[in-house]
């Protein structure tokens, strides 16, 4: 049985006071890649910087080169004074060095692992961890399989006595529904369930969690939360960059894949999950399992679906080349930059109410919102020439770039008539709060060391949103070629019809 370690000297009914991971450390494959310089090394600099970690803290790093501890360490330290959110200091970074160690091997190297489990060892010894280790997987998913079995063979994922062994495994979890139960199969054979941590890094930003306060902590939200006063729900993630670079990974998986099955179905889940009787973390994943499993897809996919593939044009005052014309991307390749979709939630508070997704490369701004829009007033005692401006309310989380939330309401315009438009008020993390907030990956790397799994999805919520997306992933295969969208536009043109059938359309954030 694994127990998370607690800092004997909180008390526990002081939320001010932060929550530090007790004595452990952290290994991570794939430490040569971008995730691993640009966020995770950062993340666990910020950490220490506010003294949420052991000063004891070891992070080993596993990968080919031919690297010393020293050269190891040295990549640490420009990945932190390039990314990291809070300001250098000496006294930490020399603190933090001291745990770093390199090992150097591949995945399918007996002698390497042997090396780690000698290094992990040794650094229960010097450094104090007690036998408390996470190992981030920040590798493409084929090679789960040899890691995996690997830290079984060497025992690395047996804790012993009260320590504790986890595994951190990034996305995509699988392609497919069959994929993601093998892989689920294969994974907890080795490590249980209690012990494995699926990132989603968009549940780490403070705005997403700032979705259960801002529903279930007012009363001013909650009763109108529903079909009969919601008329559709629009969840968004639009980014202004091509896929330069990235045909390794992205070819062959596309946007629904990459963004659909986990971060907007994620998002779908808190918006319209019921109430947790606690916020244990049972008690929410629970409620976000019933919202997926009470998710469907709606047909016909011709008319409610959308796929497209960017291609070139002017963005940013720059000419940017096509999907087809970037490196590595086959000529016929039919890969989706754009995918948009429209779903059911079968619940009798969202009965009647559509959540449309959608998610693509090369639009017109970098955005992910979740905009609940209302339906009209059934009564407007103005002219309709006073109201002629006036669209539909709307609440508005803002993800990134600006994390907060917009309300946008009917107000009347200063002067003599009556003429009521749209108005907006807002609120900003940060004009709201002295305290920047963290990075989603320090968050989630602070809650994987303190065994804290609320905001990472469990077996049944993968494999629940594969349920979802498989139908429509097997038509769009046997559909053909997606539409092409011309750079810096909002995608297709079957997007905006998959709205505009039922009189709506796609916000322009």
């Amino acid at each position: 049985m694994t127990r998370s370690w607690q800092n004997p000297l909180r008390d526990e009914r002081d939320k001010r006071l932060p929550t530090i991971a007790g004595p452990c450390g952290l290994v991570i494959f794939g430490v040569t890649g971008d995730l691993s310089r640009k966020k995770l090394m950062p993340a666990i600099y910020d950490l220490a910087n506010r003294g949420l970690l052991p000063p004891g803290f070891s992070l080993v790093g596993f990968a080919r080169r031919d690297w010393a501890d020293e050269d190891f360490s040295q990549v640490v330290h420009d990945a932190v004074k390039e990314h990291a959110r809070t300001p250098f200091r000496q006294e930490v970074w020399d603190q933090l060095v001291e745990g770093c160690r390199f090992v150097q091997g591949s995945f399918d190297d007996d002698a390497a692992f042997d090396n780690l489990v000698q290094t992990i060892q040794d650094l229960d010894q010097v450094r104090g961890t007690s036998g408390n280790h996470a190992f981030y997987l920040s590798i493409p998913p084929a090679a789960f399989p040899k890691v995996i079995q690997q830290l079984a063979r060497t025992g690395l994922a047996e804790p012993k006595n009260h320590e504790w062994r986890r595994v951190v495994i990034e996305k995509p979890f699988g392609h497919d529904l069959t994929s993601a139960k093998q892989l689920n199969k294969m994974v907890n054979e080795i490590f249980p369930e209690e012990s494995v941590f699926r990132i989603d890094h968009y549940l780490g930003k403070e705005t997403v969690q700032n979705i259960m306060a801002f529903r279930f902590a007012n009363q001013l939200f909650e009763p109108i939360w529903n079909g009969n006063y919601v008329d559709h729900v629009q969840i968004t993630m639009a980014e202004d960059i091509g896929l330069g670079g990235r045909a390794g990974y992205y070819d062959g998986i596309g946007a629904a894949r990459d963004v659909i099955q986990n971060h907007l179905l994620q998002l779908l889940a808190l918006t319209a999950m019921e109430e947790p009787v606690s916020f244990d973390p049972q008690a929410v994943r629970a409620e976000k399992a019933k919202i997926l499993a009470a998710t469907k897809p709606v047909g016909p996919f011709s008319e409610t679906t959308a796929r497209g593939q960017y291609t070139g044009g002017w963005q940013g005052g720059q000419k940017v080349p096509g999907l087809l014309q970037e490196g590595g991307f086959a000529k016929d390749s039919i890969t989706e930059t754009f995918a948009a979709i429209e779903l059911a939630v079968d619940t009798r508070r969202w009965a009647g109410v559509p959540f449309y997704l959608r998610t693509g490369k090369r639009l017109g701004r970098r955005v992910t919102e979740i905009a609940v829009v209302f339906k009209r007033a059934p009564h407007l005692p103005f002219d309709a020439t006073s109201t002629e401006e006036l669209g539909q309310n709307a609440i508005v989380f803002r993800v990134q770039p600006d994390e907060g939330v917009t309300m946008r309401f009917g107000s009347k315009v200063p002067g003599s008539t009556m003429e009521v438009r749209d108005v907006n008020m807002d609120f900003s993390y940060g004009h709201s709060f002295t305290e920047s907030s963290p990075e989603a990956y320090e968050r989630l790397i602070l809650d994987v060391l303190l065994g804290e799994p609320s905001l990472f999805p469990k077996n049944d919520e993968v494999e629940l949103s594969w349920q979802i997306l498989d139908p429509i992933m097997k038509a769009w295969r046997a559909s053909g070629k997606p539409e092409p969208y011309q750079a810096g536009t909002w995608g297709p043109a079957s997007a905006e019809r998959m709205l505009t059938r039922t009189g709506r359309h796609w916000r322009r954030p």
